[in-house]
């Protein structure tokens, strides 16, 4: 059984930075892609960040150039290091196994507590 549990989230001013971590167990990390999606207020659950089995990330359009989506795979952890940020980027981010493709719609299934991210301007 999956489980997920993320953490790093927090309130930031415009052009500040957190990082996002996700403790993963529960399945075979090798045989699946990681991904970080969001969820901001009124809104559904958009992916934003996906890495592959070969190590390969792939990032929606709006966060390119400022997320870098990485993992441990000794430590089954996911990271989401977010620099740059902007109110938009305001929202709870999740993490998800074989799940959170970049700019896909989710919903349903297990998703983690998530961690709430707060940018203000």
């Amino acid at each position: 059984q999956v489980q997920l549990v993320e953490s790093g989230g927090g309130s930031v001013q415009a052009g500040g930075s957190l990082r996002l971590s996700c403790v993963a167990s529960g399945y075979t990390h090798s045989r699946y892609y990681m991904g970080w999606c969001r969820q901001a207020p009124g809104k559904g659950r958009e992916g934003v960040a996906t890495i592959d089995t070969d190590g390969r990330t792939y990032y929606e359009d709006s966060v390119k150039g400022r997320f870098t989506v990485s993992q441990d795979n000794a430590n089954h952890t996911l990271y989401l290091q977010m620099n740059s940020l902007k109110p938009e980027d305001t929202a709870m981010y999740y993490c998800a196994v074989d799940r959170c493709w970049p700019g896909s719609w989710y919903s349903g299934g297990y998703w983690g507590q998530g961690t709430q991210v707060a940018v203000s301007s």
